[in-house]
């Protein structure tokens, strides 16, 4: 990886670091802790994220962290953070992640790691676009989903980031223009599938007391934090089945359902509380899979939602006002913290055009390689 795509990444979260001490009110000299998402992908300057951010940030004493967990990072570094304070050692954090990725799909890291099911599978050939393809084929012959049930999500999407000022994809696409874009991996074309992406993401995170002494009190929380891994060997292999006319192909995959599962009882609420959640939608498909895994509705009944309308702003349960990945893109260990960043704003009633009316709760949800996963709760 060259020395400037290194730059670049610590250039993003510098920018988002920045931006969230400007709104926080927060001098960089009265940061305590820095928490940074790391990536493979900036060299040496990426393992190291923490120290990276802080050092570009300007030295000032603070302790670092860095966090790897893949599409998990941000959440994972957002975690430590968290706990640091609620330990008492310190009162106020900034969590930072960024990333610069090669144009087109993401590819394996080198080395052999058979005890990675993610690794096997890039290994026998089955990329993000064919894994991607593989959980829509099974939701069309276990539940009847179609391709234009699919495309309905990418238009849902692209009509909530093209008012987003944060967002890099500011198109709105119609069913048509899905239908017509190249077929990538049947049945997902080019506009079901989320480009990868550059970017950042940063938020900063206190004590009650110190949000208090700022005058901030009324700030939206993080209520729980879920990261638990995959239950024994059958469950981490997150693949769908292939044998889909079997009964047992219809149970709920453990892990995905796990991570939310956790959070909720964390944060002491249920599905029906939440009023607006960000999800991982690294293809159209892949986000009605989230419904169900969330509980918003029955499995196989996801696809139902976004025909209604349920899913949408100005329905029950607006998903992904902030356009997710279809029109931010994937920057790995930015995107769990650009998720809560969004569910702030959604909080805080700051979200303009994208605003989900009455916004008390949210939830996040992603998956990455090898067991790694989140999913957060943030409450008014």
């Amino acid at each position: 990886m060259s020395k400037d795509i290194a730059i670049l990444g610590v250039e993003y979260g510098v920018a988002a670091a920045r931006s969230a001490l400007a709104d926080a009110g927060i001098p960089w000299r009265d940061i305590q802790f820095v928490s940074g998402a790391a990536t493979m992908r900036c060299g040496y300057p990426g393992y190291v994220a923490g120290a990276t951010f802080a050092q570009a940030l300007g030295w000032q004493g603070a302790q670092v962290n860095t966090s790897y967990a893949a599409c998990a990072s941000g959440s994972q570094a957002l975690a430590a953070a968290r706990a640091k304070i609620l330990a008492g050692e310190c009162d106020v954090a900034l969590v930072i992640g960024a990333d610069t990725t090669p144009k087109g799909f993401l590819a394996p890291q080198r080395g052999e790691r058979p005890d990675d099911p993610d690794w096997v599978r890039f290994r026998v050939g089955i990329t993000n676009p064919t894994y991607f393809a593989l959980y829509a084929r099974r939701r069309m012959a276990l539940y009847g989903d179609t391709a234009e049930d699919f495309a309905l999500v990418k238009v849902k999407n692209s009509r909530h980031g093209f008012t987003n000022p944060n967002a890099r994809y500011r198109k709105i696409f119609t069913a048509e223009d899905v239908s017509n874009s190249a077929m990538v991996a049947d049945p997902l074309r080019l506009m079901d599938i989320c480009a990868t992406s550059d970017g950042g993401a940063a938020l900063i995170v206190s004590s009650l007391d110190y949000a208090k002494r700022l005058g901030k009190a009324d700030a939206p929380r993080i209520a729980a934090i879920s990261t638990v891994t995959p239950t024994f060997a059958s469950a981490v292999v997150e693949m769908p089945d292939l044998a889909t006319d079997s009964a047992v192909a219809a149970e709920p995959r453990r892990f995905r359902a796990a991570l939310p599962a956790k959070a909720y009882e964390e944060a002491g609420i249920d599905p029906k509380d939440v009023s607006v959640a960000e999800i991982y939608d690294l293809s159209t498909a892949l986000e009605l899979e989230w419904y169900e895994d969330l509980q918003f509705c029955a499995r196989g009944d996801a696809a139902k939602l976004v025909r209604a309308g349920v899913t949408t702003l100005g329905g029950r349960l607006p998903v992904n006002p902030s356009g997710g990945l279809a029109c931010f893109g994937e920057a790995v260990p930015a995107q769990a913290l650009a998720q809560v960043c969004e569910l702030a704003w959604q909080l805080r009633g700051q979200a303009g055009e994208r605003q989900v009316a009455g916004a008390k709760v949210g939830i996040t949800a992603n998956q990455g390689l090898f067991g790694h996963g989140s999913s957060v709760i943030v409450k008014r």
